[in-house]
């Protein structure tokens, strides 16, 4: 388990700053196929909108974190597809985010969302410097979805592509994904996106092998501000982009389907997903047109 012991953490900063960061939208035995058919062709991310189903998974990492995990996933018996998975931000829940996670879900991905045991808004008492420990939790959800890849009689089982998957989250779960490419960093991660979050008590020495990265940030953020975000990402050496929402807040009104900055967000993410995890060139075009639309964002393009 990890403990609290990074110096640079500054406990009052670091609640001040997560105060209020929820959205309000709304070991087994392989059996999988001995040839499991691909998602789509190689370098191709697929091209139909997938029904969706959800299901829980109760996990417990060292057994005194209990981590019950939403999963969101395309509704079909062929294909392998990308893992990814996703912080919620302080006082919060994953269904809060359920309508992008779905849309990821949708597009031909496995989204995977804990409930974080001590900054969850249903916790007996909300604790923001818990976020430490957060990366280590995300790290072992991870282990534990793509391990259903190879368990017989599960849904997932031959229905996950384990070598390709990310990390992303909102807010303090945006801080927990920095965690998760800096301090704590996780090997298997091919890429990030991290949604009005910064590097606050997990630092900026990103390390391990390249994984491009995509920020999205409103600059009128009150929360996390926009220069905390910004600073991060500076320090990214990685390919990355940052997308930043004109008159863009923390993400109550960014994260809320229906309304046009979504189209832009969700957009944009779905098509930074297929281009890094399906390797999908074209969808790295689509996602620079995402941000072109309304005069709604700006993007700051390094991929």
């Amino acid at each position: 388990m990890i403990v609290l012991r990074r110096k640079g953490l500054a406990p009052v900063l670091l609640l001040t700053l997560l105060a209020g960061c929820t959205a309000t939208e709304p070991a087994a035995s392989r059996s999988a196929p001995a040839t499991p058919p691909p998602a789509t062709t190689a370098g191709a991310a697929p091209t139909e909108q997938y029904q969706v189903k959800t299901r829980e998974l109760g996990l417990n990492r060292d057994g005194n974190r209990p981590l019950p995990v939403t999963i969101w996933y395309p509704d079909t018996s062929t294909g392998r597809f990308p893992v990814i998975v996703f912080s919620h931000g302080l006082t919060g829940l994953p269904t809060d985010y359920r309508r992008l996670l779905a849309d990821w879900a949708e597009a031909g991905f496995v989204v995977a969302a804990p409930t974080y045991p001590n900054t969850n808004k249903k916790a007996a008492q909300v604790n923001a410097l818990d976020v430490v420990n957060q990366p280590a939790d995300a790290s072992y959800v991870l282990t534990q979805v793509l391990a259903l890849d190879a368990k017989a009689g599960d849904k997932l089982n031959g229905r996950l592509d384990t070598e390709n998957v990310a990390a992303a989250g909102h807010s303090a779960g945006g801080i927990t994904t920095v965690g998760m490419f800096t301090v704590y960093r996780d090997q298997r991660l091919d890429a990030g996106i991290v949604l009005a979050g910064s590097a606050l008590g997990m630092g900026t020495a990103f390390r391990g092998p390249d994984a491009p990265l995509l920020f999205v940030h409103g600059d009128a953020d009150a929360v996390v501000s926009y220069a905390s975000g910004k600073a991060a990402y500076d320090k990214v050496p990685w390919p990355k982009a940052m997308l930043t929402m004109v008159d863009g807040d923390h993400g109550r009104t960014l994260l809320r389907a229906g309304n046009p900055a979504y189209e832009v967000l969700a957009g944009a993410t779905t098509n930074f997903w297929r281009w890094t995890l399906y390797g999908d060139p074209a969808a790295k075009t689509r996602l620079a047109q995402d941000a072109e639309q309304g005069g709604l964002a700006t993007l700051d393009d390094n991929l």
